[in-house]
């Protein structure tokens, strides 16, 4: 597994921000769709024994190589998977009860939960109630999600690439909104795909490879964004109460990924 150096941008301009993005570890429907079976089962699957690993090994990787120290805040889908991926990767040590004998850090992120990064609206990817989820992640900051229940997931809509990464550019600007200069985005494969897809001429790759591939399980991949790369797209999505570049260097805990996770994030 690679280590990511600490942060070869030290010094942020007023209009870059460093976005540490993470595809959540790997969850039961990952494993299910990998041993060919119906991952569908799982409406909002929880990590599986491999991802919990993986959580581990990536959470001393973050905290060895300085990457948590620079954290000002993590963002987080609400959905299971990305809840235990953020708690995991980025919680207090207390809250680890899957994370025995991870190594101690000073730094512990607030962690904001939000509708907008979540997974790709289809069969089998609804959330819990916002009660369970807190009830479930103490930690966590569930304010900006004002339903209860999901509303916004139908058992029988499959969002759209285009409206995917619609989505993920309305997040982006949010994020450009926000105060805070380093951000964690825990969230979904084809999300994060999908979004980077769309800036794809608007950064700047520093890593070698192609930024723009599938993520692995539980795999960061670190992106300057600058305001001015994305203030001028458009897009007609909105989703939550959101107000209305790119790869860098990229650890994994996961070495394979199955073709079958396209489907299934």
């Amino acid at each position: 597994m690679e280590t990511t150096a600490p942060s070869p941008f030290p010094y942020l301009l007023t209009n870059q921000k460093l976005l540490h993005l993470v595809r959540h570890a790997q969850g039961l429907h990952n494993l299910e769709a990998e041993m060919k079976r119906d991952p569908v089962q799982y409406t909002d699957a929880a990590l599986s024994p491999l991802g919990w690993q993986q959580v581990r090994e990536q959470r001393e990787n973050v905290s060895a190589s300085g990457m948590l120290q620079g954290i000002e805040v993590v963002i987080t889908s609400p959905l299971l998977r990305t809840l235990q991926t953020s708690v995991g990767l980025f919680g207090r040590e207390e809250h680890q009860d899957h994370c025995r004998n991870t190594a101690s850090t000073l730094n512990h992120p607030p962690i904001i939960a939000t509708e907008l990064c979540r997974e790709r609206m289809s069969k089998g990817r609804s959330r819990a109630s916002i009660s369970q989820c807190r009830s479930g992640f103490p930690q966590v900051d569930f304010s900006l999600i004002e339903s209860e229940d999901d509303i916004l997931w139908e058992a029988d809509e499959r969002e759209t690439n285009e409206a995917v990464a619609a989505r993920g550019i309305n997040f982006i600007k949010w994020l450009l909104t926000r105060k805070e200069r380093e951000i964690a985005v825990v969230s979904h494969g084809v999300f994060l795909q999908e979004t980077l897809i769309t800036l794809k001429n608007k950064c700047l790759p520093l890593m070698d490879g192609d930024p723009f591939s599938r993520f692995g399980n539980c795999e960061i991949r670190s992106v300057i964004v600058f305001n001015e790369s994305v203030k001028g797209l458009r897009t007609n999505y909105y989703c939550g109460r959101i107000p209305k570049g790119l790869s860098l260097h990229k650890f994994s805990a996961k070495e394979n990924v199955s073709v079958d996770e396209v489907t299934y994030q």
